[in-house]
């Protein structure tokens, strides 16, 4: 690294011992952005961008009360990363989990502001959420926690200042909740979150966009490798909207996806999850807040293996879909043995470093996450155009929108990283090809 570089990350180190997500987010993408701060050392330097680059413009902490069935007041966490507003408003999503906490969003944040960039549509990068777990809470409870959690968000954003939408916890149902809260407050009718409800300011194709555009981008990285999709067998874990979405387009395009997993293990469909029943049934699983992936099991008679992981599954692409590192050295070396030649990341940094390392070491394609999974925000960029606008696109516009967004994505990152001098690896592309434009917008901006 750069000596420049390697100053911030280790400076980083110090001021942050305490923030393993956030860290390990920016070793990643400050390594893999050394040819780029090498060439520009002395102008990035002078200018203190990298310093800037990392640290977020604005962290908003706030505590939640809430008062549950029983009527006892509730306390949970929430925050708001503001990270970067160099290309546009912050946009980003709001996570309602206990693993929530400053680490986990700062990193979020920071990989936003770099997918943001690459959809190509002027969205800064944020992030945010609470402590909250919404499984087991009545309609009533998750109703009064949205509306407390919104009253004092509401002070922090705008459609031109920081537009939130859903993650994890946080589906259709809370962010109608905090939709009609904002509005309550402040008045008026914008749109301030995405990922709302068809009948006030929703756009088609939302809820499947992130899997979706997972498929888009691996149907371009494997054109690239001369493969096709058709007949390859695909490894997915979780199976939330992410999952779903993935196995409906996979399906679609030719493809079978023969494995989704749970905090209970995993199923091996060998026939694929590719029928009406079996795909909408994840829909189900997801809503029935139970959390058992041997729900699908029971239901259509497949093997489930409990406590285990999808990844020693023999398939051609592996596709996590779950949460950040939920890949770890074992199972990359699982995946090598497998003799699988592509690793989609669709979840948030869903690989440890070592485990990336290993992978690509071992001949495995690697493409990242912040521009696998980027269709999710670039449908919600598309949703704000529609609300600018006062209209709606059909579902097919929006997934031809979609379609050449992760089309664009791909190839900005293929020739990123072969105008730097490497060639074929995908994930310094994205990083490289995110952070020069926001390189640019912040250098161009001044001191700020």
């Amino acid at each position: 690294m750069s000596n420049y570089a390697s100053r911030v990350l280790n400076d980083l180190k110090v001021r942050y011992a305490n923030e393993p997500e956030f860290l390990q987010a920016a070793t990643e993408i400050l390594t893999t952005l050394d040819p780029v701060i090498s060439r520009n050392e002395a102008k990035y330097e002078k200018a203190a961008l990298l310093e800037r680059f990392v640290e977020p413009e604005r962290i908003i902490t706030f505590r939640v009360p809430w008062i549950d069935d029983n009527g006892q007041t509730q306390i949970n966490r929430g925050y708001r990363v503001q990270f970067n507003s160099a290309i546009g408003p912050y946009k980003g999503g709001l996570r309602f989990h206990p693993s929530v906490n400053q680490s986990i969003m700062k990193f979020l944040g920071l990989e936003q502001t770099l997918k943001n960039s690459l959809t190509g549509l002027p969205m800064g990068g944020g992030k945010g959420g609470a402590d909250f777990d919404p499984r087991g809470k009545s309609d009533a409870e998750v109703m009064r926690f949205c509306q407390s959690f919104m009253t004092e968000l509401s002070k922090y954003i705008g459609a031109d200042t920081d537009v939130p939408a859903g993650d994890i916890g946080v589906g259709a149902r809370e962010v109608g909740y905090m939709f009609g809260q904002y509005k309550r407050l402040r008045n008026e009718f914008t749109g301030v979150l995405t990922g709302k409800g068809l009948a006030f300011g929703g756009s088609l194709i939302r809820p499947e966009a992130t899997g979706f555009g997972a498929v888009y981008y691996t149907v371009e990285m494997l054109k690239s490798f001369g493969e096709d999709i058709k007949g390859k067998t695909f490894a997915v874990s979780g199976f939330g909207n992410v999952a779903w979405g993935t196995c409906l387009k996979v399906t679609e395009l030719g493809g079978k996806v023969v494995t989704i997993s749970g905090p209970d293990g995993y199923i091996y469909d060998e026939d694929g999850i590719n029928t009406p029943e079996k795909i909408d049934f994840l829909v189900e699983m997801r809503a029935s807040c139970r959390d058992k992936v041997q729900d699908y099991a029971d239901k259509f008679g497949v093997p489930f293996f409990a406590g285990k992981k999808p990844w020693e599954v023999k398939v051609d692409v592996a596709m996590p879909c779950a949460t950040q590192n939920e890949v770890r050295i074992d199972d990359a070396k699982n995946i090598v043995a497998n003799g699988t030649k592509f690793y989609v990341e669709v979840s948030n940094m869903p690989t440890t470093l070592d485990a990336v390392e290993y992978l690509r070491e071992n001949g495995v394609v690697v493409a990242p996450s912040k521009a696998v999974n980027a269709g999710g925000v670039a449908v919600s960029g598309l949703e704000m155009s529609q609300n600018a606008m006062h209209y709606s696109w059909t579902a097919e516009e929006v997934d031809q929108k979609l379609q050449q967004i992760m089309k664009g994505i791909y190839e900005a990152s293929f020739n990123a990283a072969k105008e730097y001098g490497m060639e074929g690896d995908l994930i310094a592309g994205a990083n490289i090809s995110g952070f020069l434009k926001v390189a640019d917008a912040m250098m161009a901006q001044g001191a700020v």
